[in-house]
């Protein structure tokens, strides 16, 4: 059996995923190859996994950024640095524990039930069997990190990281404890970030109430009627002169026998309803900032769970109970104005059950923002962390440049608990990791634990071991890059960026940052262009895709798609076409290798190969070239699309072609060589996007260990220079077989068919070289002595025009043709009659957009071209 025999042999017919992408994953994880080394001399190339939710599952949106990050981190490894992607997960607080609550409840208990540290064991050990599941997933998508050094945010060392975070934070008055408004979820009993608040609209009611009488009166409208309970003034605008005599006098709050102040705030937008609003301090932050600035009493009137406190026929009512009572005793007394139902508004919902979140005046704790954002601005005006694309570099600052200081505490039992102590004399005493509790009576600790948000944005430097000086962080900190998407830039990348500028400032303006770059990808939407929902029916799984497609056609199909923060519409089609890619270069590999292409004979010199070989080696030194800038660029769509066009339409499509006439020949040897030369790169190059299927090849065409540690192919080494004339030669010969393979389908000649052909002109003798080729890609034969043309083509190249002689006599089914042509003939008649009856209407052209006219003229005229030809072809044919 000879060598390239038994290489294809090695190989099966076809590339099935599920065969082959568990056992290579193995093996590269067995052999350590994604594994750092803080010691190397190597430079470092270092990038952190955003960390799912320990309850999460892969979602396309993970899959994207995963398949981007794992391209990003193989390249580089293949240049020769020294790699480190770091795993890991979050504690994911309030999912978790909403989690592990709902367990509780099949079992007829709840958290209190166990108490906080029974509860807290239950959490790790339903985290121990059914957490972190998505690694599982990142592994069948080819994720590449470093296993051995997984974090979760929840881990000692991590937990350190954040009470030193806090502790320093504090001393530096940074961190303080306050009542504000909050988002608060009387469903999960905490309160919640921004992010944590999905915003829709819903129906609800817009109901304007009169308070005061006569002269008095004043009108404000609310879609939260039971707050009226808690107003304590009015405010209006400081110049509206319709207000103006009841600017600090008092008005009666009807239901309440208490009177409240009409105020001015130049807050009140006077255009707006009547001009008046209703402040209730304690439950709107609009309101709350009213009452500061006005000296007003704050009373709550709803507790925790959204049942009315305020004393009276309401107390004890849920909020939506409370609602219709409170508007109804109002129509009694006829305080009700005007109502409008439905009033569809912004309603803010927890994200994890979907609960209406109640605005609710709250002791928490809180991060004096200001100096931390600025630096976070600083960072990237100054270029020392670069946004990309730049234009969301916009959009960056329009956060931190207005950002609020950020309540950190939450009210849950799973996470990391405030490390501040409280003494029974009112004493405040804030711990470091190291410190010890204060001991005796009275002592106790602050119930709340902190946001994960908090933890999460240490990510970058607590992975590494901060705040201790370990080997990683000299080594791998600041990290290269982030890529995320554009919608958590400002909930997670701001958070990372103020985190690490300031615990890391001892080590200077550059070293502080958490990382050079911050790459933005979109979101992924339906093929539709709309928002993937479950509600929609429109989600796609993506362990699905890799089901029945495999992981490297997921991946290249989310590659193809991904320009730098622009949305990505999906659709399965485009899944299905990236597996015939992978299959197309399995089966262009397996054919090359079965004829002898390698990698051990080198590529002769120029002067020895054929124009075809300058060609294709010529194009191949072009795509490294602008595959390598783009993805330096974060180009990747644009570098998978160089890549996809090349392998399949010029390296399979064409050279291959060329190569099957010229293995025959004098140049086989050389032919062998290219072709193996270009499979080589080509699979190199396409590495980082579908690592699996470039594995099998390359090793087998190869003999190599492995393309994870394999070159990256850049400069002269991997390509030669372009050839102008061989490139203006194969370019003639591809439109030539190209209108000859038209030329035929006119002529009715099925594609295998082979038919006598005279080739002649200026153009032909400029490539006569390739003659054997062109009739090779055209299934054309050699004249004979009783040569008699039936038909003829002439193509013009760019020497001069070539003239394509062909006898299709006895090679056609006479009747046949004229009955397929005539039904051409009739449907293109028929797009003409439809054009013009579309054109003739002065209405439609006057008012359809232009491009949609244009689009009508362009079927217009295709179809007279159409009939044209297809009258030409009936004239020639024999009766």
């Amino acid at each position: 059996m000879t060598e390239s025999a038994a290489r294809t042999d090695a190989l099966p017919n076809a590339w099935n995923p599920a065969d082959e992408e568990a056992a290579i994953y193995q093996r590269w994880v067995s052999a350590g190859y994604f594994e750092a080394d803080a010691d190397s001399q190597r430079p470092p190339f270092s990038i952190v996994l955003p960390p799912p939710n320990v309850t999460g599952s892969l979602h396309m949106g993970h899959a994207l950024n995963h398949t981007l990050m794992d391209a990003m981190s193989r390249r580089r490894r293949m240049q020769g640095y020294e790699v480190l992607w770091l795993p890991g997960m979050d504690h994911a607080g309030i999912a978790t524990q909403n989690v592990v609550e709902r367990e509780l409840a099949g079992e007829g208990l709840s958290r209190h039930d166990l108490g906080r540290e029974r509860f807290v064991e239950r959490v790790w050990e339903w985290k121990a069997e059914y957490g972190g599941k998505i690694l599982d997933q990142m592994k069948r998508l080819g994720d590449g990190v470093d296993w051995s050094r997984e974090r979760f945010t929840m881990d000692e060392g991590l937990s350190r990281a954040v009470h030193t975070m806090f502790k320093r934070l504090y001393d530096d008055g940074l961190v303080y404890r306050a009542e504000r408004i909050i988002n608060w979820c009387p469903r999960c009993m905490t309160a919640l970030s921004d992010i944590e608040v999905d915003h829709s609209d819903d129906d609800g009611e817009l109901v304007s109430l009169r308070y005061g009488d006569g002269d008095d009166a004043i009108v404000v409208a609310t879609t939260r009627a039971e707050t009226m309970l808690g107003d304590t003034a009015v405010a209006v605008h400081p110049d509206d002169e319709r207000y103006a005599h009841l600017v600090g006098r008092e008005v009666e709050l009807p239901l309440t026998g208490r009177r409240i102040p009409v105020v001015a705030d130049s807050h009140v937008d006077p255009e707006f309803g009547t001009g008046a609003v209703k402040v209730t301090p304690a439950h709107d932050p609009n309101d709350f900032e009213i009452g500061r600035r006005h000296d007003l009493p704050m009373p709550s009137i709803m507790d925790e769970r959204g049942v009315i406190t305020a004393h009276g026929p309401f107390e004890g009512m849920g909020r939506f109970e409370a609602r219709p009572a409170i508007v109804a005793a109002l129509r009694e007394q006829g305080r009700i104005v005007a109502e409008k139902r439905p009033y569809v508004h912004a309603v803010g919902h927890c994200s994890r059950c979907d609960t209406v979140v109640e605005p609710r005046l709250s002791l928490q704790w809180w991060v004096r923002v200001e100096p931390l954002a600025k630096a976070a601005g600083d960072a990237v005006r100054d270029g020392r962390v670069q946004v990309h694309p730049p234009e969301l570099a916009k959009r960056y600052f329009d956060w931190v440049d207005d950002m609020h200081d950020w309540t950190i505490s939450r009210q849950l039992w799973w996470g990391h608990r405030i490390p501040v102590w409280y003494g029974p004399n009112g004493e405040t005493v804030c711990l470091g990791p190291d410190e010890q509790p204060p001991s005796g009576e009275g002592w106790t600790q602050d119930p709340d634990v902190l946001d994960t948000w908090f933890s999460s944005g240490l990510w970058p430097m607590s992975t590494m071991g901060w705040p201790e000086p370990t080997a990683d962080l000299a080594k791998f900190y600041p990290t290269s890059v982030l890529s995320t998407g554009y919608d958590i830039l400002f909930f997670w990348v701001a958070r990372m960026m103020m985190f690490g500028l300031y615990g890391m400032r001892d080590n200077g303006p550059q070293r502080a940052i958490p990382f050079d770059h911050i790459y933005l990808h979109g979101l992924i939407r339906d093929a539709q262009g709309k928002k993937m929902s479950k509600s929609r029916g429109n989600v796609i799984d993506p362990l699905d895709w890799m089901d029945r497609y495999g992981a490297d056609a997921t991946r290249f199909t989310l590659a193809r798609g991904a320009n730098p923060g622009a949305d990505m519409a999906l659709a399965e089609e485009w899944a299905a076409g990236s597996r015939n890619f992978c299959t197309k270069l399995w089966n262009a590999s397996r054919f090359a290798m079965s004829n002898g292409a390698t990698v051990a004979t080198p590529v002769p010199d120029a002067s020895e190969l054929t124009e075809a070989d300058r060609w294709i080696l010529g194009r191949l030194s072009t795509v490294v070239s602008d595959v390598d800038e783009l993805m330096e660029r974060f180009q990747f769509a644009k570098a998978t699309n160089v890549l996809y066009h090349f392998t399949w339409d010029e390296y399979c499509d064409w050279y291959l072609e060329l190569a099957k006439v010229q293995l025959a020949g004098e140049h086989a040897d050389g032919t062998r060589a290219v072709l193996g030369h270009v499979l080589d790169v080509v699979l190199r190059l396409l590495h980082p996007f579908v690592p699996f299927v470039t594995e099998r090849l390359w090793t087998t065409l190869t003999g190599g260990e492995s393309l994870v540690v394999a070159d990256w192919p850049v400069g002269s080494r991997w390509g030669f220079a372009a050839d102008a004339v061989a490139e203006a030669h194969i370019a003639d010969v591809q439109k030539l077989v190209t209108e000859v393979r038209r030329f035929r389908s006119d002529q009715g000649l099925k594609p295998g068919q082979r038919v006598a052909t005279r080739l002649s002109g200026a153009g032909f003798d400029a490539i006569a070289g390739h003659e054997e080729s062109v009739r090779a890609l055209s299934r054309l034969s050699e004249p004979g002595d009783d040569f008699a043309a039936t038909a003829s083509l002439e193509v013009a190249l760019a020497e001069g025009a070539v003239v394509v002689e062909v006898d299709t006599s006895g090679t056609i089914d006479v009747a046949a043709e004229r009955k397929r042509l005539a039904k051409d003939l009739a449907a293109a008649e028929k797009e003409l009659k439809q054009t013009d009856g579309k054109l003739g209407n002065a209405s439609f052209v006057d008012k359809a957009p232009a491009d949609v006219v244009e689009k009508v003229r362009a079927r217009r005229d295709a179809a007279v071209a159409d009939i044209e030809r297809i009258r030409a072809r009936l004239d020639s044919l024999p009766s």
